[in-house]
């Protein structure tokens, strides 16, 4: 890709699945990733898969839902290295359940992470993109987010409330040559998945079912997301901003 080469990258949820591969794909391209993510030790691994390559990758524990952490860890790391030029919003968080056997507690924890915790990224980082009058964002929602999925109404509700809040400030931002742009995976196999789709016989058979639904029948992998992410990073997407891109093998297709 085009102009990623000694970026600043901010990604959340780095040590998960797809975070990890975002991290890799980054590193790859040449940029400097700030990888965030709560999970300290999980972060520590992540850095150690990685360090044999000589990357330029910095761990940052930090809890997005936390306004005042955040703006504190992205201010300092944007002074420290001059400004950010990327920032992926990967992290999320959610327990596989019908709606009328979730809590209120339940409810707020999934908006803290799935949908405040974007919107703190977005709070951080874009006064330094607008300083600069460049830089892209790239907020990692779902289909769930597009057509609904059963059993994830609270993790729908704030997945599309992302793609709405994001073609928002693509439309504010413009003017400051800022792009924003989401990316939604389909069923990918990610230990969240896992655990959505449970153990046993039951497990099973609904894996078998999504893959039979999917028209290249097989679920998505981590590594399936970081090209289109990178791509939207890129000098090659100058001209695109506001979009939705499904990353989910035809599942969802639409006009």
């Amino acid at each position: 890709m085009r102009g990623l080469k000694d970026k600043v990258v901010v990604i959340t949820g780095a040590a998960g699945g797809i975070g990890k591969a975002l991290c890799s794909r980054f590193c790859e391209e040449g940029a400097h990733v700030l990888a965030t993510d709560v999970n300290a030790q999980a972060l520590e691994t992540l850095i150690s898969e990685l360090a044999a390559k000589n990357y330029r990758i910095t761990p940052i524990q930090l809890d997005i839902t936390d306004h005042v952490a955040v703006v504190r860890a992205i201010d300092a790391a944007a002074n420290e290295l001059g400004g950010i030029d990327v920032l992926v919003n990967n992290a999320g968080w959610d327990v596989a359940m019908q709606f009328l056997e979730t809590t209120p507690e339940f409810w707020q924890k999934v908006v803290a992470i799935n949908l405040m915790g974007p919107l703190n990224l977005h709070h951080a980082v874009l006064p330094w993109m607008v300083k600069r009058k460049q830089g892209k964002i790239i907020n990692i929602s779902s289909d769930a987010g597009r057509v609904g999925s059963s059993g994830e109404s609270v993790y729908s509700a704030c997945k599309g409330g992302v793609i709405a809040f994001s073609k928002t400030i693509a439309r504010e931002c413009a003017r400051n040559n800022i792009n924003v742009n989401v990316v939604c995976p389909g069923p990918t196999d990610t230990p969240l998945l896992q655990s959505f789709l449970g153990e046993g016989e039951y497990g099973q058979k609904v894996y078998e079912g999504l893959k039979r639904a999917i028209p290249f029948k097989r679920l998505g992998t981590p590594e399936d997301i970081p090209g289109t992410v990178a791509f939207l990073a890129s000098d090659d997407s100058n001209f695109i901003t506001g979009q939705v891109i499904s990353v989910s093998g035809g599942l969802t297709m639409h006009g």
